[in-house]
């Protein structure tokens, strides 16, 4: 795997107003993490942000496009990370919100995974 992409540089120097972005390599991409929270992919070398059920209408609504891979014999997946048109990837500003909606997104999700197993964590306790 290349140690970076074009499609990479372009995103970490665009969200750089977010803070300290790391990437990660995986599955011949790229995970981006904040906080330790995976809230971007770049994958075929395009940015796909993370969305959520308060987060997935605004994305479509803008005219983003899921992030959807194929299994061999099966429909395709759609994944919870959108794109946006090219005029919000054109600057810093113009990606900003987009991409704090989905830093939100990813870290209420982080939550709801935390605080599932937690419950899971006290029902095996009980059991």
């Amino acid at each position: 795997m290349a140690k970076s992409s074009p499609a990479l540089d372009r995103a970490l120097g665009l969200l750089l107003p977010l803070g300290d972005v790391r990437p990660r390599a995986m599955f011949g991409g790229w995970g981006l993490y904040l906080d330790g929270v995976m809230f971007a992919l770049i994958a075929y070398e395009t940015l796909y942000l993370k969305v959520d059920g308060q987060t997935k209408e605004a994305f479509a609504a803008a005219g983003g496009q899921p992030f959807q891979y194929e299994r061999e014999g099966r429909k395709p997946v759609e994944m919870s990370y959108w794109t946006l048109p090219e005029e919000h990837m054109a600057d810093p500003a113009a990606l900003l919100p987009w991409a704090e909606r989905a830093v939100t997104a990813a870290q209420r999700n982080a939550a709801k995974k935390r605080s599932g197993r937690s419950a899971a964590k006290r029902q095996s306790a009980r059991g």
